[in-house]
């Protein structure tokens, strides 16, 4: 079971993932996959709006991971300039994916060996209008499936 939203514009990819970050529970992992531009980290943002945290959130490009807290804590990953699964492996992520927090990671796909089975995967896609993004939301796991169905409601 998968699940397409088209985004209008970047306010709109914002406002789906702050509806996602209400709902979001401990140990949920989101993995971003798409082009540069994409809308990655604008959806991170509004997950961590959904998750309570008013602080500035970017893209952890050069230090890999920042650490959020609010309702629940945010570990945002950007695992573009890593290797592969080796490296991600040895940044101890393992912790991450399994702690009390929500875990995002942008570019998930250079990665995939290092995820956990159980995650929920986000592809964005262009649309056909300039601001236009396709988000398809694809679960692996019943706790995801849920999420997706929450989703599926927006």
């Amino acid at each position: 079971m998968y699940h397409t939203i088209i985004s209008k514009s970047p306010e709109h990819t914002y406002r789906l993932g702050e509806l996602l970050g209400k709902i979001l529970a401990p140990g949920d992992v989101l993995c971003l996959n798409g082009d540069l531009g994409a809308g990655k980290t604008r959806f991170a943002q509004g997950v961590a709006a959904g998750l309570g945290i008013s602080e500035p959130v970017t893209s952890p490009t050069f230090t890999l991971i920042n650490e959020y807290h609010g309702r629940l804590p945010l570990y945002h990953m950007d695992v573009y300039r890593l290797g592969g699964s080796e490296e991600m492996s040895d940044l101890g992520c393992e912790e991450y994916f399994y702690g009390r927090g929500v875990t995002l990671v942008e570019w998930a796909g250079r990665v995939e060996e290092a995820l956990p089975r159980d995650r929920l995967d986000i592809d964005f896609d262009p649309g056909d209008g300039e601001n236009e993004r396709k988000l398809t939301f694809s679960p692996r796991g019943e706790g995801y499936e849920r999420l997706v169905r929450e989703m599926r409601k927006f």
